[in-house]
């Protein structure tokens, strides 16, 4: 539980996105990147990331967040700051994705309770290992 000023809350959401065309970009230094750019972004507009792992072709995200936040509006900065800082330093990245959008312009967005917290967690941080 977080307390605010006049109020207690506990949100906590799994967010998966995929790549444009499922293209498997998403490893060894565009990886780092992404995950300290989504690190970042969590410091600068105030939620937590409690979990986070890539897979080539798409993220998967546990955060913690204020009840203020808008969840589509979050995910349209996560997606936009990284794909805009991903294709400033990795040109390259152009090449590979025809009309130079990096992400898929849909999402998932689950709610996650206190209860399946530690399963999500688990689910999220062991995504490398199910390949």
């Amino acid at each position: 539980m977080t307390y605010g000023r006049g109020y207690v809350y506990s949100l906590q959401y799994h967010i998966v996105w995929c790549t444009k065309y499922r293209k498997q970009v998403l490893k060894g230094e565009i990886e780092d990147y992404c995950k300290k750019i989504l690190y970042a972004i969590a410091e600068e507009y105030g939620f937590q990331i409690r979990a986070m792992e890539m897979m080539p072709d798409h993220v998967h995200v546990l955060l913690d967040c204020k009840p203020q936040f808008y969840i589509p509006d979050m995910i349209k900065i996560m997606k936009g700051n990284t794909a805009r800082k991903l294709f400033l330093s990795f040109p390259e990245l152009k090449q590979q994705l025809w009309g130079g959008h990096l992400w898929n312009p849909s999402y998932c967005v689950v709610t996650v309770s206190d209860r399946s917290y530690d399963q999500v967690k688990r689910y999220v941080e062991g995504q490398k290992r199910r390949t």
